[in-house]
């Protein structure tokens, strides 16, 4: 479920030392998807509703034996899960992120350089001011109140035309826009951008309508919310986060807005020890979805043809991002399962008598996807270390009219043909899938690069 902001304490009072490690005997030490409290510093300034959770990251760099001297690479890392476990493991970390406001919340989420007493004053600031310029127009964002005359502002067509119908309400969109002019008030100096996350994460978890399930979708329309106080507390988590590491010095990560179908172009060759990371699964999920409120309310996105561009960079997860052009397919024209599943799906469509452009496309974005991913192995083989472990965080799925995919094990085979060696297939969890009135398997495919074909 969606958190709300008043859940859990103000501050974090564990100190990040008191985690305990994970069993080595054991490769997964809990099969829960869920953020332990323990786990919430850093982590909990912006996260995926479906992300994997840091724990299950913990255990790959227990088990596979990394310490200050490795490197790994997350290259679908989303919003950081991977980069800021390893850094709190004081790690070196890279991650490749194709959608804009993903990458830069793990670009701030793992940047612990700025001063936790000038963020305190930062959100003093700002905070005043946008009290006192609400209070000028006629609103009262303490006492939720709003006078009857007053002309709310909000975003052009084409913006709102980009976001999920009623994803905000009027007011709370007014107050937000007010609230992001004082913010971007201090748009030249670094502390800027831990403003604007926490704005974001505020407008995912409080602002907004939004409601995270299987899918993401408008729940309960809320006519005003606090809209400061809530950015406060998102603000607040960041300087207890903060101020639990002060004075200590940890790694430095590396991040860039790239396609992980093209690691080479950004990372240097043969210097990653580890890949730790989930990839999209082959389903009908639009990923940029998850997060359009906030990346056009904050302005990443201006509009869908601008977000259209950034999509091309995408991995081919879903019917929404498949385009003419495309030719990922090629790299598993010769692996018979996934054409036999590619045929099985149109197949079954034409038994239905699906005829949706979506529907038509679910036999070509099948073999997209794994061709994505076979293109994606083949890149990384020129930036692994040989002997590199990996490990990949997948699921089956059956979203393409009830057809079984086996993700992980499609994916080991795929990694095998590249020269790869498949060292074993880790249960992570089962979840019930009404659909289908099956299990469907979330696993962790775990491969070694021998550094050759």
């Amino acid at each position: 479920m969606q958190e709300q902001y008043f859940q859990y304490p103000l501050l974090l009072t564990l100190p990040l030392e008191g985690r305990s490690p994970a069993n080595k005997s054991k490769v997964i030490s809990n099969n829960s998807n869920s953020i332990s409290p323990e786990d919430r510093a850093f982590h909990d300034w912006y996260r995926f509703v479906l992300s994997y959770p840091p724990h299950l990251v913990k255990d790959y760099i227990n088990n596979f034996e990394l310490d200050g001297q490795s490197i790994i690479l997350d290259p679908f890392c989303g919003a950081g899960t991977t980069i800021v476990e390893a850094k709190l493991n004081r790690i070196k970390a890279v991650g490749l992120e194709a959608n804009p406001f993903p990458y830069f919340a793990s670009t701030v989420k793992t940047n612990w350089n700025i001063d936790p007493d000038e963020l305190e004053l930062f959100a003093a600031q700002v905070s005043d001011s946008a009290y006192a310029e609400l209070i000028d127009q006629g609103i009262d964002d303490r006492a939720l109140t709003c006078s009857s005359n007053v002309e709310l502002i909000t975003l052009d067509e084409q913006a709102i035309r980009a976001m999920i119908k009623n994803s905000i309400s009027p007011l709370p969109l007014h107050k937000t826009l007010v609230l992001l002019e004082q913010i971007n008030r201090y748009q030249n100096r670094p502390i800027h951008k831990y403003g604007i996350l926490a704005l974001g994460k505020a407008l995912v978890t409080s602002i907004g309508n939004l409601r995270f399930g299987p899918e993401v979708g408008v729940g309960k329309i809320k006519k005003d919310v606090p809209v400061v106080a809530v950015w406060m507390y998102e603000i607040r988590k960041m300087i207890g986060d903060l101020k639990l590491i002060s004075g200590t010095d940890y790694p430095q990560t590396t991040l860039f807005l790239a396609d992980a179908r093209e690691p080479a172009k950004t990372v240097k060759e043969k210097s990653i020890d580890a890949i730790i990371t989930s990839p999209p699964y082959p389903n009908e999920k639009d990923y940029t979805r998850t997060t359009r409120l906030e990346s056009v309310v904050l302005g990443f996105f201006e509009d869908m043809a601008h977000l259209r561009g950034f999509k091309k960079t995408l991995l081919r997860s879903n019917t929404r991002g498949v385009y003419k052009s495309d030719d990922d397919d090629k790299w598993v024209a010769d692996i018979q399962e996934i054409q036999r599943l590619a045929a099985t799906i149109e197949a079954r469509r034409i038994e239905l008598g699906k005829t949706s452009g979506f529907e038509k496309l679910y036999a070509r974005v099948t073999k997209l996807y794994f061709g994505g991913m076979a293109r994606h192995f083949s890149e990384l083989t020129k930036i692994l270390k040989p002997g590199a472990k990996l490990a990949y965080v997948v699921g089956d799925q059956a979203s393409y009219l009830q057809v079984m995919i086996r993700t992980g094990q499609i994916l080991a085979e795929i990694a095998e043909r590249q020269g790869y060696q498949v060292e074993r297939i880790d249960l992570f969890r089962t979840r019930f899938a009404t659909a289908t009135q099956n299990e469907l398997r979330e696993e962790v495919v775990v491969l070694r690069w021998p550094g050759k074909r």
